[in-house]
């Protein structure tokens, strides 16, 4: 039986399906997702606590919470596009295109 001719022997069935395979930039990836989500988390306290207090008729302590709540959606938002272009950057240096 004859082996089957491979173009790039680097190319193997694991590479094709994860371009961004090796172990470096899969930590990256998974401590951006991370950190994200404990900052959505967060903004999703602060929401909370942003409700209640309307509710109680603060607005004061209300709208202190809301800014909380957007701060940490802003600093979510940086790490998913730190995340976004670390695959776009992994991407162009492996020449991988969908």
């Amino acid at each position: 039986m004859k082996n089957k001719k491979v173009e790039n022997p680097r190319e193997t069935e694991e590479s094709i399906s994860q371009p961004s395979s090796n172990k470096k930039a899969n930590k990256k990836t998974i401590e951006n997702h991370k950190k994200a989500a404990a900052h959505h988390i967060e903004a999703a306290k602060h929401h909370m606590e942003a409700a209640k207090h309307y509710e109680a008729g603060n607005k004061e302590k209300a709208a202190h919470s809301t800014v909380l709540a957007f701060g940490h959606h802003a600093i979510a938002g940086e790490f998913l596009s730190d995340d976004a272009k670390h695959h776009a950057q992994t991407l162009k240096e492996t020449n991988y295109h969908f």
